[in-house]
C-alpha cells in the first residue's frame, strides 16, 4: 500500500464517499510513484520537448521523431530495476517485453534494442549472478522475438551491489501515415484485449517498484515480478502489426505497469471519455481470481486495441490465425468515469482523471555541497596505470555481453556493437545512429554537470559516427525521493540535462523515472541513463578504428585540469571524489558542429576515423582506436591543446568534455585544418604496432589487447 493518509483524504473528498477495496487497490496502483510520477512531474517540465523533427513528445507510450519524408521513429526507454534484483532473468526479459509493447503501441515495428546496465563489483558472487542472468534474460528475449540488440553500456560499482539497474531503450520504424496513439476518442468503440491471458503474476508490481528494497525483498516481493513469454510476444507483435495494417484502429495501448487499471483509464482519460470494463469477459490463466487481482495483474504480452464494433470480427480472425487469445472486454462510454462490472453488478466507479492524473507532491529539497577541492595523488607510471585501467571491468571489452545478442537480425545493422554508437540503415540514403550513456560518478559529485555530461557524451557518440543528434530519451534512476537530498540531486540533474539538450536542438521526447533505488538506506549513485537518436546520410558514416598508416591524428577541443570523478582515480586509487568535469555548453556545441561540418564536406573521405574522448581520457580513446584496428600510433603529448598547467597524467586521463580524436589522410590535413575554427592540434600519426607517447611510453598493441580483452570472461568463469 503506497497511498498516503493525505492522498486517501484527497480521494475521498473527490468521491464524496469511502473507497471500496477494489477501488482502493486501483487507486493505490495509479497513485504509485511508478505510474503517477507524483514527485518528479513538476521537475520533468524543465525538459525541452518540441523541435523541428519532433512529431510527438512525452505523454504517450513512446516519442516520435521524423527521420525521412516517409518514416518516423518511435523511441522509448524503460527501467526494470527492482524485478531484476529479485529475479534477474525474468526481470530483464519482462523489461524487454514492456518496451517492445510500448513501441508496437505507436504502430511501429521494433528494429533495435539498446541496454544500459549497472551492477556491483564483479568480485562479488551475487553481482556476477545478477549480471549473468540479466544479460541472458535480455539475450533470450530479444533473440527469440527477432529484434536486434545493437548497443549498450555496462558499469560495475559498489553502489549498485544491492540495487542493479536494468534500463532498456527500443526504437521502432513506422510510416508517418500509420502512426497510432494511446487514445479512445469515439464513444461506442470497444476495448479489444489480445495476447496473453491474465494471471496472478505481477500484482502490485508498480507499488513494489515505488518502495525501497529490503533484505527480505527476494522472498517477499517475488510475486510482484511478472512472467515473461517471448514466444507469445512474437505472435502478439505480428498480430498487432497485421491488425494495424488492415483495420482503422482508433487507439492502442499495451498492458504494462498497473495492468488493466492503468491501460483502460489512460486510454479513456486521454480523450476525456469514460470506460466500462466487464470482468467476466477477461480471459484468465488461473481459477478463482478476484476482481482485485484481475484489475491489478501485470501479466505480460497483452495489448488493448480501441476498435469500431464492426471491426471486431476481422481483428479476432487475425488473432486466431496467430493462435493468440482475443476478446472484447468493454467499451468507450460517455462521461468521465471508469466503471468495472461483474455479471451486471457495479464493483467500482472512479473518475478517469483521478486514476490517470493524480496530483503531484511538493517535496522538500536539500542541496548537497559539492567538493571543489583538487584530489592530489602520487601518479604511478603511465604504462602501469594504462594497463590497469584497460583491464578494469568498466573500460575493458564488453564482447562477453554483446556476443550473446543477435545484433544483425532484420539486416539493418551497418555498424555493430563496440563502436561509439550503432548505426542502422533506414533506406538507401538514410541511416540512424543510436547510443546509450551515463556517468554515475560525475552525477554523484555534481548532479548538474553529471546530468549535462551524460547527455553531452551520448550526443558526442552519435556525432562521432557522422550523425546529427535529433532527439533524446532517458531513464532517470535515483534513490528515495522522500529524502530531500535525493530529490535535489534529481532536480539539479534535470536542469543540466535540459541545458545541453536545448542547445543541441535535441529535445527529450520520452523517458522514465525510477525512484527508490535503495536497500535499507544504501542508495545508488544517481544514474541518468541517456539515449540519443542521430540521423545521417549513409555516405557520412565514420567509425573509430585507425585505417591507414600515415594518417595524421588531430584532437579537437581543450583539455582541462579535470581528474575529479575520473576512471583513473576510481581504478588506480579507489577514489570516487573531487570536482566533476564542467560542461562548457557553447564549446560542446561548437566542437560537435565542427565535426559534423567537416564530415559533411568530406566527399573524398579524407577523414578516416572519429572517436570521442570520455571515460579514461585521451590515452584510453587512443588505445581503443588502436585496439579496434590492430594498428599503433605515435603521439606528442605536449601538443594537446590546454590552457592549464597539466602534468602528463592529467593531460592523458582528464575527462574534460567536448573533445574528439580525428584521423585524416596526410595530404589533406591542411585543407581540413582550414575548415576548423575551434581549438585543434595535430598530435601524432597512425603508424607501427604500438602506442608510443612522447613521455617514454611504448606499449605494443598486443599488450593492450591482452589487457583489454577477456576480462569479463575471466570473472564469469568463476
Amino acid at each position: 500500500m503506497v497511498l498516503e493518509d493525505s492522498e486517501i483524504e484527497y480521494i475521498q473528498g473527490i468521491l464524496k464517499r469511502e473507497m471500496n477495496s477494489l477501488e482502493e487497490g486501483m487507486l493505490d496502483v495509479m497513485f504509485s510513484e511508478h505510474c503517477s510520477y507524483k514527485s518528479s512531474r513538476p521537475m520533468l517540465r524543465c525538459f525541452p520537448t518540441e523541435g523541428e523533427n519532433i512529431i510527438l513528445g512525452p505523454g504517450d507510450d513512446a516519442g516520435l521523431v521524423s527521420v525521412t519524408d516517409k518514416y518516423a521513429l518511435a523511441v522509448g526507454m524503460e527501467s526494470h530495476n527492482h524485478p531484476s534484483a529479485i529475479e534477474p532473468y525474468g526481470g530483464a526479459g519482462t523489461g524487454i517485453g514492456g518496451i517492445l509493447r510500448d513501441i508496437i503501441s505507436m504502430g511501429a515495428m521494433p528494429i533495435a534494442l539498446l541496454d544500459s546496465l549497472r551492477f556491483g563489483p564483479l568480485d562479488d558472487e551475487k553481482s556476477r549472478y545478477l549480471f549473468e542472468h540479466v544479460v541472458k534474460g535480455i539475450s533470450d528475449y530479444g533473440n527469440r522475438v527477432g529484434v536486434p540488440t545493437v548497443a549498450g553500456e555496462v558499469e560495475f560499482d559498489e553502489s549498485f551491489r544491492t540495487n542493479p539497474l536494468v534500463n532498456v531503450m527500443c526504437v521502432g520504424l513506422v510510416e508517418k501515415d500509420k502512426i497510432v496513439r494511446g487514445i479512445a476518442p469515439n464513444v461506442g468503440d470497444v476495448f479489444f484485449l489480445m495476447g496473453g491471458t491474465t494471471g496472478r503474476d505481477g500484482i502490485h508490481g508498480v507499488t513494489f517498484a515505488s518502495e525501497e528494497l529490503t533484505s527480505d525483498s527476494e522472498t517477499e516481493d517475488r510475486p510482484a515480478v511478472q512472467v515473461a513469454d517471448p514466444f507469445t510476444k512474437k505472435r502478439v507483435l505480428e498480430a498487432s502489426l497485421e491488425i494495424l495494417e488492415n483495420i482503422d484502429v482508433s487507439g492502442v495501448k499495451d498492458l504494462g505497469g498497473g495492468g488493466l487499471t492503468c491501460c483502460i483509464s489512460e486510454l479513456a482519460d486521454s480523450s476525456q471519455n469514460g470506460a466500462k470494463v466487464d470482468l467476466r469477459a477477461i480471459p484468465l490463466r488461473e481459477d478463482g481470481m478476484t476482481p482485485y487481482e484481475i484489475m491489478l495483474s501485470e501479466s505480460q504480452e497483452r495489448m488493448v486495441f480501441v476498435l469500431n464494433p464492426d471491426d471486431v470480427e476481422k481483428a479476432q480472425e487475425i488473432c486466431d490465425k496467430h493462435e493468440i487469445v482475443s476478446t472484447v472486454i468493454g467499451e468507450v462510454t460517455e462521461g468521465n468515469n471508469m466503471v468495472i462490472i461483474d455479471d451486471g453488478e457495479e464493483l467500482a466507479n472512479l473518475p478517469t482523471i483521478l486514476l490517470a492524473d493524480p496530483p503531484s507532491i511538493d517535496r522538500d529539497l536539500e542541496e548537497i555541497p559539492e567538493n571543489m577541492d583538487k584530489i592530489e595523488v602520487d601518479h604511478v607510471d603511465i604504462e602501469e596505470s594504462l594497463i590497469k585501467i584497460l583491464s578494469s571491468p568498466n573500460i575493458a571489452s564488453k564482447q562477453w555481453v554483446y556476443k550473446q545478442y543477435d545484433h544483425e537480425v532484420q539486416v539493418r545493422t551497418v555498424v555493430k556493437p563496440g563502436d561509439d554508437a550503432a548505426v542502422l540503415r533506414i533506406d538507401d540514403e538514410t541511416a540512424i545512429a543510436l547510443t546509450t550513456d551515463s556517468n554515475t560518478i560525475h552525477t554523484k559529485l555534481s548532479p548538474y554537470h553529471g546530468g549535462a555530461g551524460s547527455v553531452a557524451e551520448a550526443i558526442r557518440n552519435v556525432i562521432s559516427m557522422g550523425a546529427t543528434p535529433y532527439a533524446v530519451v532517458d531513464c532517470l534512476n535515483f534513490g528515495n525521493p522522500e529524502k530531500p537530498d535525493v530529490l535535489w540531486q534529481f532536480k539539479t540533474c534535470i536542469e543540466g540535462m535540459s541545458e545541453v539538450a536545448d542547445k543541441f536542438n535535441a529535445p527529450v521526447i520520452s523517458g522514465n523515472v525510477s525512484f527508490y533505488n535503495e536497500t535499507e538506506g544504501v542508495k545508488i549513485n544517481p544514474t541518468p541513463a541517456v539515449g540519443v537518436i542521430g540521423v545521417e546520410n549513409i555516405e557520412n558514416i565514420r567509425t573509430m578504428d585507425f585505417k591507414d598508416e600515415g594518417d595524421k591524428i588531430l584532437i579537437i577541443g581543450e583539455t582541462y585540469d579535470e581528474l575529479g570523478g575520473s576512471e583513473y582515480l576510481r581504478t588506480v586509487y579507489d577514489i570516487e571524489d573531487g570536482m566533476a568535469p564542467r560542461v562548457r555548453v557553447d564549446q560542446e556545441v561548437s566542437n560537435g558542429e565542427t565535426i559534423l561540418n567537416i564530415i559533411e564536406e568530406d566527399s573524398d573521405k579524407n577523414i578516416t576515423a572519429v572517436h570521442d574522448v570520455s571515460a579514461g581520457g585521451i590515452i584510453i580513446a587512443l588505445s581503443e582506436m588502436a585496439l579496434k584496428s590492430g594498428i599503433g600510433c605515435e603521439v606528442d603529448v605536449t601538443s594537446i591543446p590546454t590552457n592549464d598547467e597539466l602534468d602528463v597524467a592529467e593531460l592523458l586521463y582528464s575527462e574534460s568534455h567536448g573533445r574528439y580524436i580525428v584521423t585524416v589522410k596526410s595530404d589533406a590535413v591542411d585543407e581540413i585544418l582550414e575548415k576548423i575554427n575551434v581549438p585543434v592540434a595535430v598530435i601524432g600519426e597512425v603508424k607501427g604496432d604500438s602506442l608510443k607517447l612522447s613521455e617514454n611510453v611504448d606499449i605494443s598493441v598486443k599488450e593492450l589487447d591482452d589487457a583489454y580483452h577477456g576480462v569479463l570472461e575471466k570473472y564469469m568463469a568463476f
